[in-house]
């Protein structure tokens, strides 16, 4: 449910006039079953899409999926896909940075002030 609040909240953020002025074109809930199953689905006149379907999880929580997008300036489209469970929002988008491989090189001069670290670190020991 977070989730949904969330993406809610940036899809209204992104849109060009305040959200209140959009009508809602669908919207379709579906509540938790005994099992905990539970989905819904909105789309907006400005072309906001939000699809979320999730069960219960192991733990307790809610397990989530889904994909939500909205129109961008230039006629493409911002497109996400997510995964909301025990292991956190995982989101997905191409709009989205990545962060460099790891473990990525390590510059020389990085190293250099490791290593002069280390020699005052043994230093101090020797002294002691």
């Amino acid at each position: 449910m977070k989730t949904a609040v969330v993406l809610l909240l940036v899809a209204a953020a992104v849109a060009d006039k305040p959200s209140s002025e959009f009508a809602i074109l669908r919207s379709e809930q579906h509540h938790p079953n005994t099992e905990g199953a539970h989905s819904f689905d909105f789309e907006t006149e400005n072309g906001i899409e939000f699809h979320v379907s999730g069960s219960q999880g192991a733990t307790g929580g809610a397990n989530s999926i889904g994909d939500w997008s909205y129109p961008l300036g230039d006629g493409a489209r911002a497109d996400f896909k997510f995964v909301a469970n025990e292991n956190g929002y995982q989101p997905e988008s191409s709009l989205l940075p990545v962060a460099p491989a790891f473990p990525h090189p390590i510059p020389d001069f990085v190293m250099r002030q490791i290593e002069f670290a280390e020699q005052q670190r043994a230093a101090e020991a020797r002294k002691a």
